[in-house]
């Protein structure tokens, strides 16, 4: 392998670990805007998205670069692949933050709302998840990336639990209409999250061990 073909390899992968840095950065903040009522750090969230896009563009663009210099096979074509889609979850993760933050800041009166809805405990496994799936592409680990994918299910089945939990009690009390909408679409965003997490250790697993496990084709198997 031509020693600039590595060099590029190596600086894509550590865009894509910088980038999932700053990503589970931004979630983190989030969270704990959410968590805390803390406008002014969910603010930061929000000035901050602008270098997501920076990574996003970079790396797009280190990708076509090394396909239309070289002509990778095996693992370096997966390593590619793999960086293309995972640059994309982690785009959107980033976007997913700034939504939290934006509800972090209309939420910020109604925490024992959002305390009763269980949308704090679904933020907590969401947030895990998207941990645990950047340590795995980090570390190589499609082990833990694994051990992500049936929790998936397990924020999907909450969502679905808040959203019921919700429609009960607006019609109960009319006067929460507004915060319980809000909550509504956090536990989309928080779902959405879930998925992106789910998609990148799909992509960690291929990229390792070279075997397809999207939708849980593995399991089937």
């Amino acid at each position: 392998m031509p020693r600039h073909f590595e060099i590029e390899l190596d600086q894509l992968r550590t865009n894509i670990i910088k980038m999932g840095s700053l990503v589970d950065e931004q979630i983190d903040m989030a969270t704990i805007a959410l968590l805390e009522s803390n406008v002014e750090r969910a603010r930061l969230v929000m000035d901050r998205d602008r270098k997501v896009d920076e990574f996003d563009n970079l790396i797009d663009s280190q990708c076509e670069r090394i396909f239309a210099l070289t002509q990778p096979v095996a693992t370096d074509l997966r390593l590619i692949m793999a960086a293309l889609k995972i640059n994309h979850e982690l785009e959107r993760m980033g976007d997913i933050a700034v939504n939290i933050a934006e509800r972090a800041i209309s939420l910020q009166y109604h925490l024992e709302l959002l305390r009763k809805s269980r949308v704090i405990e679904m933020s907590s496994i969401a947030r895990e998840m998207v941990k645990h799936a950047i340590d795995s592409f980090v570390n190589n680990d499609p082990e833990l990336a694994r051990e992500i994918l049936p929790k998936d299910d397990l924020v999907d089945n909450l969502n679905k639990t808040i959203f019921h939990f919700l429609v009960s009690e607006m019609r109960a009390n009319p006067d929460i209409i507004e915060p319980a909408a809000h909550i509504i679409v956090l536990s989309r965003h928080l779902e959405r999250l879930a998925d992106h997490a789910t998609n990148i250790s799909e992509d960690v697993v291929y990229l390792v061990d070279a075997k397809i496990v999207k939708h849980h084709a593995e399991e089937q198997e």
